[in-house]
């Protein structure tokens, strides 16, 4: 297997700390049931391809790697193309309006939508990049936790997912449950085609979507202020033999929120609790995951990607000063493993040819 540099073997004391960054890549889709196409377009004021160029810039230049989690929808061309090779089983949410598929068929025929839609040339944009990985957000931008849907429709959707994936040459390894609903069920079933990490939500329970419905505006607004003030702790983590079960659990630790032109004079506050988390995970040689949507910047780019650079700053002078280095999902899951004395480059090869066929 080939090495990573500067690889720290995660069971020792005197480990380096990690900044694990993934993104939630979905342009439109799981958008429809909050927001219309039409403000969705009035609000990106970037093209989509521009957003993610940039961000790429910014992570070239502080030599970030990256897991980009993508929505099997968006390897497509048209809307045509696309409905030639829906899943066998479609999600029957309770909520229509969740549906994709529902959402598709109202919109089908319009030719404007498709920067919005589909993209498949700047996803092997994405994966010629240095460490950046190309992970799944299922095919239909799957919901894991809502009335109607079930088991046997999301084995399809993940099915799906995979097969498109595979025809351009990307095997995913690492999954992100969308709005981070998470199934045990249906990890284990990840597991079973392949999937070796995942990501799951931060310890607190206001980041946990179980705890009730009539909480949900509560943990929102606990969220928010979460952001600007330490009311969580840094949620930074150790991987640790007890959580060897595959796939690996790799929690967040925290959602880069957008600028927001209404809270400017609290942006200070928002990045001095992200450079405290990186400067806790620095010390203690633990691991921090930071994670957005690519069209959380689609407003307001510039600021964002400013915001992102003075982020990534703080985490190139951690490097030279403690050593701490930038994994995606998958090199961390796959040294983890390789520190258990699990896998071997050939071994790990032959098992995604059986899983992928």
């Amino acid at each position: 297997m080939k090495r990573i540099e500067g690889k720290v073997n995660p069971f020792i004391n005197k480990r380096r700390g990690t900044l694990i960054i993934s993104l939630d890549f979905e342009l439109y889709w799981g958008m429809q049931d909050q927001l219309s196409f039409k403000d969705y377009k009035n609000q990106s004021e970037e093209a989509p391809e521009k957003v993610v160029e940039s961000i790429l810039d910014c992570f070239h230049s502080h030599r970030i790697h990256a897991t980009w989690a993508v929505v099997g929808f968006m390897y497509y061309n048209t809307f045509k193309e696309l409905c030639s090779e829906f899943p066998a089983k479609l999600p029957n949410y309770q909520n229509a309006d969740l549906s994709p598929y529902r959402y598709i068929d109202s919109i089908r025929h319009e030719k404007d939508r498709r920067e919005f839609h589909f993209s498949p040339s700047l996803i092997q944009e994405i994966a010629k990049g240095e460490g950046q990985e190309i992970g799944t957000h299922t095919f239909s931008h799957y919901y894991c936790l809502e009335e109607g849907q079930t088991k046997e429709a999301f084995e399809e959707d993940l099915k799906k997912a995979l097969e498109v994936m595979k025809r351009s040459g990307h095997y995913p390894r690492s999954i992100v449950f969308p709005r981070n609903q998470l199934n045990e069920e249906y990890i284990k079933l990840s597991k079973r085609k392949g999937i070796t990490s995942y990501r799951g939500t931060e310890k607190s329970w206001i980041y946990d979507l179980k705890t009730g419905e009539y909480k949900r505006y509560l943990k929102r607004a606990l969220r928010l202020v979460d952001a600007y003030i330490n009311l969580t702790g840094h949620n930074t983590y150790s991987l640790k033999k007890s959580e060897a079960d595959m796939p690996i659990n790799i929690p967040s630790s925290r959602f880069l929120r957008p600028v927001n032109p209404r809270l400017k004079k609290f942006e200070s506050l928002r990045l001095q609790r992200i450079k405290d988390d990186l400067i806790h995970a620095a010390i203690h040689g633990e691991v921090y995951h930071l994670w957005w949507h690519p069209h959380n910047f689609n407003m307001n780019l510039t600021e964002n990607i400013q915001f992102l650079n003075q982020i990534l700053t703080t985490f190139s002078s951690l490097r030279e000063e403690y050593g701490m280095r930038s994994l995606n999902m998958n090199e961390i899951q796959m040294e983890f493993e390789e520190s258990r004395g699990i896998y071997d480059e050939t071994d790990l090869l032959e098992e995604m040819d059986v899983k992928y066929n």
